[in-house]
Order: C-alpha cells, then sequence, then structure tokens
C-alpha cells in the first residue's frame, strides 16, 4: 500500500496489509528469482501500513502511518518504535489513518490525514498530543501533501474534494471543487495529491481515473490529464513528482504507471 525512498537513494521501504513496513537494501545481492532480501521488518502496527515518509534529512528515520488510528516514528537502523502518536492519547486520530506528509523547512513537523475527517500537525518531539487539528473535510482525508514553502499543506478526500490549509493559523484557504462525473453523475472521490515544486500547480488523482491540474492560486482547473488520449482507464491510485520537478507519475488499477513530462511553453490557453 505504502513505498518511499531514502533520502540517500540506497534504501526502499514498503508497507501493507501484513501490519509492518520492510526496508530493503538496494546495494544487496537478488536472489536467483531477481527478488531484493529484506533487510529489516518493522514491526508493531496492530493495522496496515498506509503510508511511509523517510524523514528528509535523516536516513535512519522513517515516519509511518496505520490503521491502528497511529502514527510512528520508526529506527531504521534498530527496527525500535521512537514514538507513537495518537492511540491512547486523547487528542490523537479516531479512525484509520491514511497519509503522512513530513514538512522538509522544519523536518520536527508532519501532518496525518485520516478517515476520521481531520488533518493532525505532530511535532516529533512531542509525541503525546497533537499540535493542531485541522476541519472542514465531511469524509475520508486520504491524501495530505505539505506546500513547498513548508507554511501550508494539501489535502484530498472521498468528500470529492481537495483544500489547502494554514498550518499555523489552522484556516482554510482554498477549496478545490470538481463537477460530478459526466457518465455516472457521481462525484469521484480524490485519492492522492501531489504539488509541483514550486507549488504554483495542484495535481488531484481521482477514482474515475481524472487527474486534475489545479491552478493552486486561482482554484481553477489547467487541464484534466484524464481527458488526454493515452489517459488511465482506471482509478488513479497514487501520484509522485519527480524530484527536479520535470514530471509527474500516475499510478492506476488500471495496472499502469504513466509519466508526464512538461515541456516547452507553458501557456495555459
Amino acid at each position: 500500500m505504502a513505498c518511499a525512498f531514502a533520502p540517500n537513494g540506497q534504501s526502499v521501504a514498503c508497507g501493507g496489509l501484513d501490519s509492518a513496513c520492510s526496508i530493503f537494501n538496494l546495494n544487496s545481492q537478488a536472489d536467483r528469482d531477481g527478488n531484493m532480501p529484506v533487510s529489516r521488518i518493522l514491526t508493531g502496527h496492530k493495522g496496515y501500513v498506509s503510508s511511509c515518509q523517510y524523514v528528509p534529512d535523516q536516513e535512519t528515520r522513517l515516519i509511518t502511518s496505520s490503521g491502528d488510528q497511529t502514527c510512528v516514528l520508526w529506527d531504521v537502523t534498530t527496527g525500535q518504535r521512537i514514538s507513537i502518536f495518537g492511540g491512547e492519547f486523547p487528542s490523537g486520530h479516531t479512525a484509520d489513518v491514511q497519509s503522512v506528509s513530513i514538512n522538509s523547512s522544519n523536518t520536527n513537523m508532519f501532518v496525518s490525514g485520516s478517515c476520521d475527517t481531520t488533518v493532525r500537525l505532530w511535532d516529533i518531539r512531542i509525541a503525546s498530543r497533537a499540535v493542531r487539528t485541522y476541519h472542514g473535510h465531511e469524509d475520508d482525508v486520504n491524501s495530505v501533501k505539505f506546500f513547498p514553502d513548508g507554511h501550508r499543506f494539501g489535502t484530498g478526500s472521498d468528500d470529492g474534494t481537495c483544500r489547502l490549509f494554514d498550518m499555523r493559523t489552522g484556516h482554510q484557504l482554498q477549496v478545490y471543487s470538481r463537477e460530478p462525473d459526466r457518465n455516472s453523475n457521481e462525484l469521484p472521490t480524490v485519492t492522492s495529491i501531489a504539488f509541483s515544486i514550486s507549488g504554483r500547480l495542484l495535481f488531484a488523482g481521482y477514482s474515475n481515473g481524472d487527474c486534475y491540474v489545479w491552478d493552486t492560486l486561482l482554484a481553477e482547473v489547467v487541464l484534466n490529464l484524464g481527458n488526454l488520449q493515452n489517459s488511465h482507464d482506471g482509478r488513479i491510485s497514487c501520484l509522485g513528482m519527480s524530484s527536479d520537478g520535470s514530471a509527474l507519475c500516475t499510478g492506476s488499477w488500471d495496472k499502469n504507471l504513466k509519466i508526464w513530462a512538461f515541456s516547452g511553453h507553458r501557456k495555459i490557453v
């Protein structure tokens, strides 16, 4: 259900329905079938692992979110849990946690999105309580992503909207609402989001295979990749930006990954 590269590119973490997070060292020797051996398994969650992200400036620190309503900070070298966020603490999530995003400007802070319809801000130095809780969505929050400046973050939800929040004030700055699906007349859910490197564009993947490119400031649709000739014909399940911002990757239930590259004049017609 989740995978992430370590900052140095030498390891990959992945987690899913076995409630564990497996670490693979990419320098390991593959076996005869070409499979990499697992170098460490992080166990302790009591529910599926929904997302994982390495702390940007630390190879040995990893944060996971889970269906057990918690997030965990791990020491990858020892396999030990450093901190548990939520759980028995009153300010934690009250339903499955679906997504985490670490603030690259201040790596002590991260946000988590949950099926309890809220997003919570955490300080990894204070696990006992959430710093702030953000309300606004009316259904599961499936995806959270910090804005490049680290002062704001975006969300995507089963209520069909994306939203932009101010981390410090808690104010909702923008709502990105789309029309219902032309074929089914239902409102597709947002499964995954990503920002362009400048933050000017917000990419949102939907359950009907659409991928909207939103103007973050104006909350207007610049382009729907789902309308292009070679688009996906299944639910968009994940999105990722290349680190240099030159391309977007979309993954789908149609079993394809597609790379969308930005080239030429970026004129909005």
